[in-house]
Formats: C-alpha cells, sequence, structure tokens
C-alpha cells in the first residue's frame, strides 16, 4: 500500500519564492586583462593615418671631433626616406540590436541597453588585442625584422633565452609579452636551475620578472603544436618603441578610439547602435622588438629530493 502523502504544516520554499526578490548579478562574460594595451604608449593620428620618416642613410652623415687648429669641418646633410610607410586604421566593429519593447520593459535594476553595449565593448576590446598581436599588416608577430627573430636552444624557454632575447632589445626594454602557459614553462626551468623569478607589482598585480623586466601574460599569443612565442618590446614614441595608434575626437566617444552611435529604430522597433573601435601599431625602428620561436610549453622535469 503506497504511503500516504503528508499534510503540509508550513509554507513551502517554492511558494515562498514567489514573494521573495532576488539578488541579481550584472551578465557576466569570461574576458582578460587586456595588459598589452594599457603598456602600450598610445599616440593620436591625424585623419587616421600615421607616416613614419625615417633616415635613409644615418652612416652617410659626417661629423668632426675637432683638434684646436682650423680645419674645414665636414659638409653634411639629413637624407629622409622618399616612400615612407603609412599605417592606417583598422576598425573593429559591430552592431547592436536591441528590442524596444524589451528596453522599456526590463531595464530595471539593470539597463539592458547598457548591459548589451557593456558586453558588446569588452568584446570588441579582446578582438583589438588579438588583432595588435595577430593582424598580418600591423600586428607585433608580423611586424619583427628577421635579425632580430631567434629560437630557443632547447625547445622549452630557458633563462638564457630571455638573456639572448634582451641583447636584442637592449636599448630599454619595456616587457616580455607571452602566453600564460609559456610563462609557466619559463617558471619551470627557473625552478630547475635554483632561480626562480622575483615579482613586481603592476595595476594591483603580481607579474614574473626576469633581469628585472616583467612577464606580462596574454591569451592571444598563438599556440601551435604545443609551441608559442615570446616578445620583448620597448615602448614609447620618444624611445623609438613600439607605439600604438588611435583616432581622437570620435563622435559619440566612450573611451579613446571607442565609439558608441545610435543608428536609429527600424520598422520591427529594433534600436540599432554602431560600436566602433579605430586602432593601429607601429614600430619605429627594428630594434624595438624581437621574437622567440619554437618555445615548448608542455617540458616538465622530474625533481629528486
Amino acid at each position: 500500500m503506497a504511503e500516504e502523502k503528508k499534510q503540509q504544516t508550513a509554507l513551502g520554499d517554492v511558494a515562498a519564492r514567489q514573494l521573495a526578490i532576488a539578488t541579481r548579478s550584472v551578465p557576466t562574460m569570461a574576458t582578460s586583462p587586456r595588459w598589452l594595451t594599457h603598456l602600450l604608449h598610445w599616440v593620436p593620428v591625424e585623419s587616421g593615418v600615421y607616416r613614419l620618416n625615417k633616415v635613409k642613410d644615418a652612416s652617410h652623415i659626417e661629423v668632426d671631433c675637432s683638434a684646436r687648429d682650423e680645419r674645414t669641418l665636414p659638409n653634411t646633410f639629413v637624407d629622409y626616406v622618399e616612400n615612407p610607410r603609412e599605417y592606417n586604421l583598422a576598425a573593429v566593429q559591430t552592431i547592436v540590436d536591441v528590442h524596444t519593447r524589451v528596453s522599456d520593459l526590463y531595464s530595471k535594476p539593470y539597463n539592458q541597453i547598457s548591459e548589451q553595449l557593456r558586453l558588446a565593448i569588452e568584446t570588441i576590446k579582446e578582438r583589438q588585442e588579438s588583432e595588435l598581436i595577430n593582424n598580418k599588416d600591423y600586428g607585433l608577430l608580423n611586424s619583427v625584422a628577421p635579425s632580430q627573430i631567434i629560437k630557443t636552444r632547447t625547445g622549452a624557454p630557458t633563462p638564457d633565452d630571455l638573456d639572448e632575447l634582451l641583447t636584442k632589445v637592449w636599448k630599454e626594454p619595456g616587457f616580455f609579452l607571452l602566453h600564460p602557459l609559456a610563462i609557466a614553462a619559463f617558471g619551470r626551468e627557473c625552478t630547475r636551475r635554483g632561480v626562480p623569478p622575483p615579482t613586481t607589482s603592476l595595476f594591483g598585480s603580481q607579474f614574473l620578472t626576469w633581469r628585472g623586466i616583467p612577464l606580462i601574460p596574454s591569451d592571444k599569443l598563438p599556440i601551435k603544436n604545443g609551441k608559442s612565442k615570446i616578445i620583448l618590446l620597448r615602448t614609447g614614441e620618444s624611445r623609438q618603441g613600439v607605439i600604438g595608434l588611435i583616432q581622437p575626437g570620435l563622435q559619440g566617444e566612450q573611451s579613446p578610439g571607442l565609439s558608441v552611435r545610435f543608428m536609429g529604430i527600424n520598422e520591427k522597433a529594433i534600436a540599432s547602435y554602431l560600436v566602433s573601435l579605430y586602432c593601429s601599431l607601429a614600430v619605429t625602428v627594428d630594434d624595438a622588438i624581437a621574437v622567440l620561436e619554437d618555445v615548448e610549453i608542455g617540458k616538465y622535469h622530474e625533481y629528486k629530493y
């Protein structure tokens, strides 16, 4: 005989929740810190174009360390490259659609339009960092002179490899840029040699360093067949380093280079917003950047105590 259903003697959870107000969070999305965009020096450009002028041949510029006589000083001039490279700003864009019924009825406690735009902007900024590293026209990995590319000695990234990289960017090196898995691989090689890298604090976070240069993580560095790359760069226009390029004064500007513009409401009562981010990157001189290739990220060691 089936057990008789017990008579309820108090208000149950399911019914009680109908009178309760749940504490809601804003919509979340997995994003990265995007340290690269914080560490780059950004230069505003006019009309979306940056012309990188160089000296044609500095070795032809003659000077004299004059002795105490009346010798004739050399005549010279500085020649410029006649066809300098021009960098055009690239656009990362999307259109965010929000039905007016949704934004009118369901915007408390969080504004639906604001949250939709916030998440779209986060996605665009993630794509921006990826383009700054990997873009075929201006990305860091595609802006390295052949003389500035070296390979690992044993596969895994060792202190010797990073020292070799420092010889390529020895004038005021700014930071290493590498995948978090490459940082872990470097840490294992340091542990094996008994030289644990010290840490430093930037933006309220801790970073490993090597020779005082911080190792900045980015998951936008590609990994292929268990191998990645490590970038070392100098930043800043005054240092003749790597610089970011942005367009200032955009209509609907939300932050440098980023704008949101209302496009109108269509016959289906859907409001559209154009989100645009304009940026590019320039390497002012060849020795501002170098790359370590063939970085194995899966090499482990057995430690005997």
